[in-house]
């Protein structure tokens, strides 16, 4: 196998969760009286932090506006957002046949961790993983750089040149570069052809059989 350790990111890598998070965005800017986007003009909120979008969304620098749409926004989350979500087709087989082979799987999220064990534990993807990473409600971790560090504290540093990040948005190669390693973008994802090739990752993959052909390489 190419890769012993797999860091993954979850929304556009592992599943579409276009539908609850756009819907939970476009909730929070209503609560606070503010017109909201078209679900296919909000794509772009899909793996930044969530504070972020909404810097730009509100326009505003005001953190207790900020913090107030944040909590809108979960809210409704974790009551039907996280649930409005697919799962790419062949990402479980894919899970099962790295494992089968070795490989140990790290989730390496930016979406909060109570989050994404839910998210993982209602689509049956839990046990793939060693370990589930996200973020804290308090916003620890939510730089992907902080996350991989975080992660990569369950990896020994004999493996870290067989590691690599999975993901669909330029953070994620940014977070990987920014440890040293190896990071492969998916193209199915929401990050835009020329997002990501200026962020140069090690490989590109367009669909999830590409990646399993290069990850069995």
């Amino acid at each position: 196998m190419r890769f012993d350790n797999l860091l993954w990111d979850l929304d556009g890598t592992l599943t579409d969760p276009k539908p609850g998070i756009t819907r939970s965005v476009q909730y929070a800017l209503q609560k606070l009286g503010f017109a909201y986007p078209h679900e296919d003009e909000l794509e772009w909120v899909i793996g930044p932090p969530l504070k972020a979008s909404f810097k730009v969304l509100l326009q505003s620098d005001d953190e207790d506006l900020i913090t107030k749409a944040v909590t809108f926004y979960r809210e409704r989350f974790q009551e039907i957002g996280m649930y409005e979500n697919m799962v790419y087709p062949g990402i479980p087989e894919l899970l099962d046949l790295l494992k089968e082979k070795g490989c140990q799987h790290f989730l390496a999220t930016s979406k909060p961790k109570v989050f994404a064990e839910k998210i993982l534990q209602h689509f049956s993807l839990n046990d793939s993983f060693s370990e589930i990473m996200g973020s804290e409600l308090s916003g620890k971790f939510v730089e992907k750089e902080d996350l991989i560090r975080e992660v990569l504290k369950r990896v020994s540093p004999q493996s870290r040149a067989k590691t690599v990040m999975i993901g669909d948005r330029l953070y994620d190669v940014q977070g990987a570069r920014a440890n040293s390693i190896k990071v492969i973008s998916v193209g199915y994802g929401y990050g835009t052809f020329e997002e990501l090739e200026t962020a140069a990752p090690d490989y590109f993959v367009s669909s999830v059989l590409d990646l399993k052909q290069l990850l069995q390489g």
